[in-house]
């Protein structure tokens, strides 16, 4: 078949598209009388195939009849999106319709490319799709006829089947379809939710927790919220943590992150600082009587060790020095120990309080074991001061890992771990501060799952992303990204199947997701449910024209401000 300019050539139409084609729509062809309720949905035929990508013509006349149909589905027949199915045997193939242009040289006609979303049975008497499964197994040949798929069609597709699910809107364009995904692929290969800030991103994330929360009332979610705003929506279902009652020890913390903690030279000071560290942190370990009866102590591993102990075995150690060799590495460890151990913004990490071994209290309330009907904790760490954020999340993190590691052999408790603004925790750059947080999270996405452990990732800029992570993620819930680069970055994660969902993100509206890979059937488009008032996060954004009409009070306003400002009290 001969491509001109992108379109066909006249010449390329044989005599029978012609005659089926020109003119005043599609001739219903002859057909037996099962079929004759099909005719009025005939809209064109397919002329190239190609794997997952291929092409069908279709009447424009045909597709005008249509578009006054009552059914939403069959009204958009042939539009960018929507789905068309062609007969192959006793199967119906369905085709989502990628892209369109004119017929260069045939008035009427429109050349489109379709991708292959999967087949199903057809029902004897009524002609209807059941049984839909992913995949082709027999491709059309050219000439094949294309129908419009209609709404009972799309419910046969979109129909959840039997496997755990949550449903969470409907199906664009029905009005009563709903869109499903299935729990357990969705979490057994991690899952990321894409799209621009203001586009619903927060209340769409509370909605599937809340869903996932109603579905395993005893399951086990661990959030981590940078901004406070989660905390409103899981007030009844969540156990709520922030800088007040998280108390977390700082003896959890393995080496490399106490390196980031305590040491803050740079280039080759810094090795020479770790060094120091690392013999007087081991040193201060084994003092525990917890290390007596063990045989094997390394500076990871996670037993209680005082403060003050640390700082004197630093001093000892310094004390041994030759004159010849520096002090620098020891003074500058203690100066920023010191400084940490005084300021109260550390209290919850660096309290002389959390000296005794909470291990296991502290993993029951953070995992929810047990969960008590309150599945996930939601951990507020907008109040953490900034230089520690991402050492607190690599904490969280790797003690998500590791319990999963050494909890193998014992009743399994899959973790969810969702982490928002994920761009902050797993940067595409290598270098700098913050790596321990970035290669705990990139080790979860690639080796989570044979542990149990689930990786939620939600972000508005999925292109400042190391490379490997979002492709790690077996379900993609993309709102509107309107950052080229961004959108050029989904596409490259996305299954092949879904590229004609990927070219409508920039379009889609609020509250609008489209949803691919394993926690659905198929790719769908998906128009999310509104959540109740008392379940959505408090991330609304405020309204400038009616906020700056009103005026008073400013004086307090400020004085209370200021109070809090200087108490670091939230």
């Amino acid at each position: 078949m001969d491509m001109q300019g992108g379109g066909f050539g006249a010449g390329d139409l044989t005599a029978a598209q012609h005659v089926r084609l020109a003119g005043g729509g599609v001739a219903a062809p002859v057909a037996p009388a099962a079929n004759h309720h099909r005719d009025e949905l005939l809209i064109g035929e397919v002329v190239d195939i190609s794997g997952s990508a291929s092409r069908i013509l279709l009447d424009s006349a045909a597709l005008g009849n249509l578009a006054s149909s009552s059914d939403a589905a069959v009204a958009m027949a042939g539009q960018v999106g929507a789905q068309v199915k062609i007969r192959v045997g006793n199967t119906w193939l369905l085709a989502s319709i990628r892209d369109q242009q004119l017929h260069e040289r045939s008035e009427g006609l429109i050349v489109a490319t379709i991708d292959f979303l999967g087949e199903g049975d057809e029902e004897k008497i009524t002609g209807r799709i059941h049984n839909f499964r992913r995949g082709v197994t027999r491709y059309p040949i050219p000439g094949s006829q294309c129908f419009a798929a209609t709404s009972h069609d799309l419910k046969q597709i979109y129909a959840a089947d039997e496997r755990a699910h949550v449903e969470i809107g409907t199906v664009y364009p029905t009005k009563d379809i709903r869109g499903s995904l299935y729990v357990d692929a969705m979490l057994g290969k991690h899952f990321a939710l894409l799209g621009s800030t203001g586009t619903g991103k927060s209340t769409s994330a509370a909605l599937i927790l809340h869903k996932i929360c109603e579905l395993a009332p005893q399951g086990h979610i661990v959030m981590v919220d940078p901004h406070g705003e989660y905390s409103a929506a899981f007030k009844g279902t969540g156990a709520l943590f922030d800088v007040d009652n998280l108390a977390m020890p700082y003896w959890l913390m393995n080496f490399e992150e106490h390196c980031e903690v305590f040491v803050t030279a740079e280039g080759r000071d810094r090795q020479a600082d770790c060094d120091v560290l690392a013999r007087c942190l081991l040193q201060a370990r084994m003092k525990n009587r917890l290390a007596e009866g063990m045989t094997k102590i390394t500076v990871d591993s996670p037993i209680p060790y005082l403060l003050s102990d640390l700082l004197n075995i630093l001093q000892n150690e310094m004390g041994k020095l030759d004159k010849a060799t520096s002090s620098a590495p020891f003074m500058r460890i203690k100066g920023k120990i010191e400084e940490m151990r005084a300021d109260p913004r550390y209290n919850f990490m660096f309290s002389g309080m959390l000296v005794a071994d909470t291990m296991a209290g502290f993993l029951g309330k953070i995992f929810r074991l047990p969960s008590d009907g309150r599945p996930i904790s939601i951990i507020d760490v907008s109040g953490v001061p900034s230089d520690i954020t991402g050492v607190v999340v690599a904490v969280l993190s790797r003690l998500t890992f590791d319990y999963a590691i050494w909890s193998r052999g014992e009743p399994q408790r899959p973790i969810l771990l969702v982490c928002e603004e994920a761009h902050r925790y797993i940067p595409s750059k290598d270098v700098g501060t913050g790596q321990a947080v970035r290669k705990i999270l990139e080790r979860i996405a690639k080796e989570g799952r044979k542990y149990g452990v689930s990786l939620g990732l939600i972000t508005q800029r999925p292109s400042d992303l190391a490379e490997g992570v979002l492709s790690q993620c077996g379900t993609i819930i993309s709102m509107r990204l309107n950052n080229e680069r961004d959108q050029h970055f989904v596409k490259a994660a996305m299954p092949e199947g879904a590229r004609g969902f990927i070219d409508s993100i920039p379009a889609l509206r609020n509250r609008e997701c489209i949803v691919c890979g394993e926690g659905v059937s198929i790719p769908i488009r998906v128009y999310l449910d509104t959540l109740e008032e008392e379940k959505r996060p408090a991330s609304s954004d405020p309204l400038f024209s009616k906020l700056w009409r009103e005026t008073g009070g400013e004086a307090e306003i400020l004085e209370r401000v200021v109070k809090r400002w200087r108490s670091q009290g939230r």
